[in-house]
């Protein structure tokens, strides 16, 4: 099999874990091939566009959804069009580091088509200190997906004019959790009021005051719970620095994170990367100990342990039994 084809597979195999995932803003790039796997990335693009569609749809036809414009990436490049500085959740997206992306042109992680779309808009820059446009980009990320995104791209200048920046924000739709919190911040303050009629019927000596969770605590928490989804392969800071991170305290963030997910925040943790390694095994053809340092185990062993003692048997059983089955 030539490399080529290698790669487009492992595109595909990727596109497939990123959906698993919820990731719906990947794209597989076109080629001029005439094949099966040309079939395969373009009914992939096509499902992941129509489950994009259809959460968008639902979210602007329900009037108490409504949709909201999320800056999902952002680049602040200097006067020749090269990163000067990027977001953390930017590099999340594109799986590059701080360090890979700073110094980078901006056309180093855009496809053709919009590596050409950036020449154009770069020339009208030229000409107007203070320019303010639109456009869709394509970016890509270390593994070849494509991520076709909505861009605001705006210059500004220092006081004195003497250097130029330009700001690039990749713009995506999301449902608005209105209805969501509005039910949550109900039930809350039906829990207190719930706690606060309990306590005055019981004795003083007996009374145990649990900690209340205010609304914007629960939206804390629910932000570390996403943090933790989208960084598993990374070490968790101490709960007390985690929480610091999230502007709450650590016994809020340690009692918060129970009463909504039932679980602590390390086995949440241990679970959803070992939940995450499972699909791995089931859907790529990566080597396990790639597995094992991707979803954040720092040895073999300690993978192989943890795997088994969840599923009842280890990851290389797994897949030795999936490879018998092929």
């Amino acid at each position: 099999m030539s490399s080529i084809k290698k790669q487009r597979i492992k595109n595909i195999h990727q596109m497939l874990l990123e959906m698993a995932s919820g990731n719906f803003f990947y794209r597989l790039e076109r080629t001029d091939k005439n094949d099966n796997l040309e079939s395969i990335s373009i009914s992939l693009n096509m499902l992941a566009e129509e489950i994009q569609g259809i959460l968008l749809h639902q979210g602007y036809a329900n009037s108490n959804n409504l949709m909201v414009e999320i800056i999902q990436m952002s680049f602040i490049l200097d006067d020749k069009g090269y990163i000067d500085m990027v977001t953390q959740q930017s590099c999340n997206i594109l799986s590059l580091s701080h360090s890979e992306l700073i110094g980078l042109p901006i056309t180093s992680i855009l496809d053709n088509p919009s590596k050409m779309t950036w020449e154009a808009i770069y020339r009208l820059q030229k000409d107007n200190i203070f320019f303010s446009s639109s456009a869709m980009l394509t970016f890509k990320t270390q593994g070849s997906l494509a991520i076709p995104k909505a861009c605001y791209i705006t210059t500004f200048t220092d006081k004195n004019k003497a250097q130029t920046k330009t700001l690039v924000s990749a713009i995506h739709h999301a449902s608005n959790d209105t209805m969501m919190d509005q039910e949550l911040k109900t039930h809350i303050q039906g829990l207190s009021k719930t706690q606060s009629l309990s306590t005055k019927t019981l004795p003083k000596a007996e009374t145990k005051q649990k900690p209340k969770l205010s609304f914007d605590d629960i939206r804390k928490i629910r932000k570390g719970h996403e943090t933790i989804l989208n960084n598993l392969e990374k070490d968790l800071p101490s709960l007390k620095e985690f929480a610091l991170q999230l502007g709450t305290n650590e016994f809020k963030l340690k009692y918060g994170f129970r009463e909504l997910y039932g679980t602590s925040v390390f086995k949440f943790l241990l679970d959803e990367r070992l939940r995450k390694s499972k699909m791995m095994i089931q859907y790529s053809d990566q080597a396990l100990k790639t597995i094992a340092h991707k979803t954040g185990f720092k040895s073999m062993p300690h993978f192989s342990r943890a795997f088994k003692k969840r599923f009842g048997y280890a990851p290389s059983e797994l897949r030795k039994k999936l490879s018998k089955t092929d």
